[in-house]
């Protein structure tokens, strides 16, 4: 015989348990949704309260709840829908996208539309570097779960980044193989993040509406305090959020301009 799977389905509330009822059908809807058991739809509340056997008021308790967690999403005039998790990301350290999502469980991968030899006046001098540098640049879509997440480019000097020529990124991130090709470790930069709606081109390579609103985030890392990688990403605003600490005595407001010192990370 077949090993029992999953339960699949309501498990109607134990009426004899200390738990309110609508926190015992909260933590029973939890379990379903983690099972992506409504893939194909989240039901309606008479339905709820069919298959738990409670009130409609026991029901909308929950899914209070549930809204107020951001699992669920209701909006007037549509049915409720799941929520799609959401990445976290702490601001004021060091970090990797691809080792974000590693670290949160995620299957990922890239696709790399661009690894060349370039120049670029421009980057070169967001780098400090002369106007003709050689540099290497690296354009990747980064999908979570195969869906498209972000996209990202980053260039990095060719006198220490060459070796990353040859590599695939297709299912490793960028700063771990500048460590293992160029024995070059980022420790130090600075990244200033902006919400914006989507550039329609930008929209189209993440297979979203371009009234959806995006992260655009700019980073200049550096290692042993020489100019190492200029990179710009773009991030869904829908499936990435950034968290910070702060006290008191660490915390501060500063105006953003074109030239404003973005923020040390």
């Amino acid at each position: 015989m077949a090993p029992t799977s999953a339960r699949i389905g309501a498990q109607a509330p134990d009426r004899n348990s200390p738990l309110p009822l609508w926190a015992q059908v909260c933590t029973d809807l939890r379990r379903r949704i983690e099972a992506n058991e409504f893939e194909a739809g989240f039901p309606g509340e008479l339905s709820l309260t069919e298959e738990y056997e409670v009130s409609r008021h026991t029901i909308r308790e929950a899914l209070r709840v549930l809204r107020g967690e951001g699992i669920l999403r209701s909006e007037r005039g549509r049915a409720t829908t799941v929520e799609a998790p959401k990445y976290q990301q702490r601001l004021g350290t060091l970090y990797s996208l691809f080792t974000t999502m590693e670290s949160q469980g995620v299957t990922q991968r890239s696709e790399v539309r661009r690894l060349a030899r370039t120049t670029n006046a421009s980057i070169a001098a967001n780098l400090g570097l002369a106007p003709t540098t050689p540099l290497v640049v690296l354009e990747r879509i980064r999908f979570a779960d195969d869906e498209p997440l972000a996209l990202d480019t980053s260039w990095l000097p060719e006198s220490i980044a060459g070796p990353l020529l040859d590599a695939d990124f297709t299912s490793v991130g960028l700063y771990a193989e500048l460590s293992r090709l160029c024995n070059v470790v980022i420790d130090s930069g600075s990244e200033r993040v902006t919400a914006q709606l989507t550039p329609r081109h930008i929209a189209n390579l993440l297979t979203i509406p371009d009234t959806s609103a995006v992260f655009y985030i700019e980073r200049k890392a550096s290692a042993l305090s020489a100019p190492a990688e200029w990179r710009e990403t773009y991030i869904r605003g829908d499936r990435f959020s950034l968290e910070s600490l702060w006290t008191p005595t660490t915390s501060s407001i500063t105006a953003s301009t074109d030239t404003a010192t973005e923020e040390s990370i």
